[in-house]
């Protein structure tokens, strides 16, 4: 059993102190853990939209290339962000030997997952704020959002289960390199699969199928309807899955930070 399950219940105040000391790390150097993503997705949507504005219909034309490219950037800045901002600082503590400081401190695993996956969250819908704000001149009519709460659930549960992957990547590896194979063999491509930059009914229907099976596809249509009030695939089924899908990996987040795997020194 690990120092964290054997420390007294957290008190509250250590489980702030943690998600504080997540949100300085990223902010204090928010040029490049903020403003770089908003700049990143800034010029996807300068390349794409420019290139296929006039070839590409999406939702039987209903909506213009660019305002159905918003929302898949938004979503996929929040997603990649949440993950870089937990995977990178618990894999750092583990190098540079300070995590043992927080395992010492009286955490239960439950504050230890709360305050990291918070701290993410706060990093990933802060750049999609920003990247949101800054491509509403591309596209000023989803300033008003048709299902505005379907907006704010699926950014949530997105943030939070890339977060939460983020912490199991972290506690995985032992080196920068097995992260970064982490997130170049499985984040990134799970990511550009999901439809950010195009509707799945576009493709043939095995790629179709395909997509069904890649969770991330769910949090990015759900996020998209709620912009749109159009969608691949109905938004309470895409709801159950991204739900269904976080309680997994919280589970298996809790169990493994219970039993100390690979955190302990």
């Amino acid at each position: 059993m690990t120092a964290l399950a054997r420390e007294a219940p957290a008190t509250g105040s250590g489980g702030w102190t943690l998600f504080r000391k997540e949100v300085l790390r990223f902010w204090k150097v928010s040029f490049q853990t903020v403003a770089a993503p908003v700049l990143t997705a800034l010029l996807y949507l300068l390349i794409f939209s420019h290139v296929l504005e006039s070839h590409v219909a999406v939702f039987d034309g209903r909506v213009r290339y660019t305002e159905f490219l918003v929302p898949g950037l938004v979503m996929m800045s929040v997603l990649q962000n949440s993950f870089a901002n937990s995977s990178s600082s618990l894999i750092q503590s583990k190098i540079t030997g300070n995590l043992v400081f927080v395992l010492l401190a009286p955490l239960s695993p439950a504050a230890f997952l709360a305050a990291y996956v918070a701290g993410a969250m706060v990093r990933g819908i802060t750049v999609g704020l920003g990247v949101f704000v800054v491509t509403l001149v591309f596209a000023p009519s989803l300033a008003v959002p048709a299902q505005p709460w379907w907006v704010v659930a699926f950014a949530l549960l997105g943030s939070a289960i890339l977060g939460t992957l983020g912490l199991l990547a972290g506690i995985w590896a032992d080196k920068f390199d097995q992260l970064a194979a982490f997130q170049n063999f499985l984040i990134m491509p799970l990511t550009f699969l999901s439809g950010v930059f195009y509707s799945i009914q576009s493709l043939p229907p095995f790629w179709q199928a395909a997509s069904h099976l890649n969770p991330f596809f769910y949090m990015i249509d759900g996020f998209r309807y709620g912009f749109f009030g159009l969608a691949d695939t109905p938004p309470a089924a895409s709801l159950a899955v991204v739900a269904a899908f976080a309680l997994v990996l919280g589970a298996l987040a809790l169990a493994l930070i219970g039993r100390g795997w690979k955190l302990r020194p």
